[in-house]
């Protein structure tokens, strides 16, 4: 049995891009800024350092990723929308 997949509508596809895409004020960046991290996020937040950090051990490891990424940023920022 095959499971029917949901499409969203274009309505909504067009809601997502427009809040996904707004500028912020400087006020709501404060905002978040001001906002502390819980304990929860800090966790998650130390756990994919600690990933990262094992994943690349050196800093030409982190580097060259970065480097790669960049790379795929660009590419990716340059598709038609």
């Amino acid at each position: 049995m095959s499971a029917k997949v949901l499409r969203p509508s274009a309505q909504a596809i067009a809601r997502i891009r427009a809040l996904s895409e707004r500028e912020l004020t400087p006020e709501e960046v404060e905002a978040a800024l001001r906002t502390p991290v819980d304990e929860v996020e800090r966790e998650e937040i130390l756990a994919l350092v600690a990933w990262f950090r094992r994943r690349y051990p050196t800093a030409a490891d982190r580097l060259a990723y970065v480097r790669r990424a960049y790379h795929r940023w660009q590419g990716a920022a340059s598709l038609p929308k």
